[in-house]
């Protein structure tokens, strides 16, 4: 008797314990099924500001005109290529990522922005352009950026802003 009691005490330990590991079996293996795939590349995606760069469908260009409309060269700057030809009004050069940093920030100081809107898209999966038009310190500018897929990440490789004509 005092050995099924002992038993039965126990069993119902053992049955807690299996009922609380299973409830939590059951929140950890998809974290860890998630961060698996994540660290495998499968699910991975580099992340700008709350925009995810590799979904389906994704609009590279709705963060990089956001930044363009802020005026945020910094941020803009995280969408660079390494190397990259930026063109500023009538001024063109093949830049690096920090020296192309200081243009736009330069140009950002001289020429407030106000509004910009991207007027159109097009391209391949691993080639688009985008054609804008920025209102900045009371002119008027024609936008044109090129971005490749380079190393899972869109990266910016020209920039061009013009006086509209």
């Amino acid at each position: 008797m005092f050995f099924y009691n002992i038993c039965g005490s126990d069993f119902a330990i053992m049955r807690v314990v299996y009922i609380i590991i299973m409830d939590i079996r059951r929140v950890i293996v998809p974290i860890i099924a998630v961060a698996g795939l994540l660290c495998c590349g499968k699910l991975a995606s580099a992340q700008y500001d709350g925009y995810s760069v590799q979904t389906d469908g994704y609009d590279v260009f709705v963060p990089i005109a956001k930044y363009i409309r802020m005026g945020d060269a910094e941020k803009l700057s995280a969408w660079f290529d390494d190397n990259l030809e930026i063109s500023i009004i009538s001024n063109t050069s093949d830049s690096s990522k920090n020296q192309a940093k200081q243009i736009l920030k330069s140009f950002f100081e001289s020429y407030s922005p106000r509004e910009f809107n991207i007027s159109h898209t097009a391209g391949r999966a691993n080639m688009k352009y985008a054609l804008g038009r920025l209102n900045a310190g009371g002119e008027n500018f024609e936008v044109t950026i090129f971005v490749s897929f380079k190393k899972e990440l869109y990266r910016i490789q020209q920039l061009k802003i013009q006086r509209e004509k």
